[in-house]
């Protein structure tokens, strides 16, 4: 009986052992694989990389500066596209309903050439019923003033190609040169800019 016991105590410290001795191969294979001591990186002077702790904050801290510098040029870049989305939407609001206004501006011609006619000594009919049309040519030349649309002044003024365009030259020895003569086709501008040049004839 006190064999048997004896036995099983031998065999238990002998478990005990190689349960120790394992511990101790697996401390020592880990250290060799580049892990820490249990004291910690103070012990080994370092992680398993091998950068000591100064090295490690100067990279850091340049990493740091790239992505700031980063963001900075970002923001910037966000800024320009908002003033450039801004600027385009607030230039479109500005001259909102110019093509309209450009298709209105040639039942005005017609209306005007129209008016012209009363002044070739038609009968009263005919007169009565462009008296109708200048009723209306009133109304439109209104709606335009009313949205800042105006017609450019060129007729007896030097000739301007940022507002003209002569289609014709004459010389007229009476007039300086370069002034425009007669306007075969209006101008318009709408609030400060031409949507229309002026068709001109020029004193050459």
């Amino acid at each position: 009986m006190e064999r048997k016991i004896s036995l099983k105590k031998k065999n238990n410290e002998k478990i005990n052992d190689e349960k120790i001795n394992n511990e101790v191969n697996t401390e020592e294979v880990t250290n060799e694989e580049g892990g820490c001591s249990p004291d910690g990186c103070a012990s080994c002077g370092g992680c398993s990389s091998g950068i000591d702790p100064e090295t490690m904050v100067q990279i850091l801290g340049s990493r740091n500066q790239e992505l700031e510098d980063k963001y900075i040029r970002l923001q910037a870049e966000y800024l320009n596209f908002k003033t450039r989305t801004q600027t385009e939407v607030s230039r479109m609001l500005q001259y909102e309903g110019e093509d309209f206004i450009k298709e209105m501006l040639v039942i005005k011609d017609n209306l005007e050439r129209a008016v012209m006619m009363d002044d070739n000594d038609l009968s009263d009919e005919v007169s009565k019923f462009l008296s109708g049309f200048k009723m209306i040519l009133g109304n439109l030349t209104s709606l335009f003033d009313k949205f800042e649309v105006r017609e450019i002044e060129c007729l007896g003024l030097e000739f301007d190609p940022n507002v003209a365009e002569a289609v014709l030259t004459e010389h007229d020895p009476n007039k300086p040169e370069n002034v425009v003569l007669e306007v075969l086709t209006k101008g318009y501008k709408y609030k400060d800019k031409v949507i229309r040049h002026a068709m001109v004839k020029v004193n050459k």
